[in-house]
């Protein structure tokens, strides 16, 4: 008896290995980290607006004649307030604090993964010198620089980087988000809790736009701490040290009576009247919430 094989024409087994090949390559470009920081700051632009007194109270700051003085401005890179130094891990950027400012990434970015590691500096600045090391990681920033209370920042939200503070949010000019939180009562704040419903705080809930970070995971003084931002659609977690320390879902910000959905954004580094340093920065595109942490939001 003759078996005869019935041949697929060569274009369908073409066809099948592009496809093939193009889901491999979506998944090792999914998973592929990117490097933020490199010697020449190429991915970053930079924005410095005042050294900030400690009687200042959101008034625009103005000279002995009672004129408005001007912000450094965009890309003026004054007294080196932002450097990259060389390690042997890698660059290392340095932001000297004296200028209130920031570093932000030419790039807007959505449904990511990012790390970096964060060490303090020895040098603060006023209106901080006799209170705690201050910085922040700021994003889904959207608009120009200066909007915020301190003239300094775009509309965005805050990671908070600050020393006994990794990991609690602010909200900046007009962005509001939900939390897992515990509601706050009288002078307290509110406290994020993995155990609690979602709070809507920030602009347009009548809630102060600050929350403190459930647990503290900081590393002792003179060592680096890992953080880690997750974005995906609406939500974020801030992760400290491979802890969770805040949920957040309904990204969003306030224009009038208006309430968009905020998503995308660029990525500050905050001047913030201290010496930090920053290193090991990388970032990837996610598909969806990673499964370690899609219990987080249900």
């Amino acid at each position: 008896m003759t078996t005869t094989t019935k041949q697929l024409p060569v274009s369908n087994f073409i066809a099948s290995a592009l496809v093939l090949l193009l889901a491999m390559s979506s998944c090792h470009q999914e998973n592929e980290w990117t490097p933020l920081l490199d010697r020449d700051l190429s991915r970053w632009e930079m924005y410095l607006g005042y050294k900030h007194t400690p009687d200042y109270k959101g008034d625009l700051p103005r000279d002995e004649k009672g004129e408005p003085v001007q912000p450094v401005g965009y890309n003026k890179n004054v007294d080196s307030s932002f450097a990259v130094l060389e390690d042997h891990d890698g660059p290392v950027l340095r932001i000297r604090g004296e200028i209130y400012g920031c570093v932000y990434t030419k790039q807007e970015f959505e449904n990511y993964d990012l790390k970096l590691k964060v060490k303090w500096g020895d040098r603060k600045w006023p209106p901080r010198t006799d209170k705690l090391n201050d910085s922040g990681l700021l994003y889904h920033s959207i608009g120009e620089c200066g909007v915020d209370y301190w003239r300094a920042w775009m509309l965005s939200h805050e990671f908070q980087i600050m020393e006994g503070h990794m990991g609690d949010y602010w909200n900046i000019a007009g962005s509001a988000i939900d939390v897992r939180a515990l509601i706050p009562e009288g002078k307290m704040c509110a406290v994020a809790s993995d155990r609690q419903p979602f709070l809507a705080i920030g602009t347009g809930t009548g809630r102060d736009g600050f929350c403190l970070r459930s647990e503290d995971h900081e590393s002792p003084r003179g060592e680096w701490t890992e953080l880690e931002l997750i974005c995906f659609e609406d939500k974020s977690l801030h992760i400290v040290n491979g802890h969770v320390v805040m949920i957040l879902r309904n990204s969003r910000y306030v224009e009038g009576v208006k309430s968009i959905p905020l998503s995308k954004g660029k990525i500050q580094l905050q001047s913030e009247a201290t010496e930090v340093f920053y290193k090991d920065m990388k970032i990837r595109s996610i598909r969806a919430m990673p499964d370690e942490y899609s219990s987080c939001f249900r």
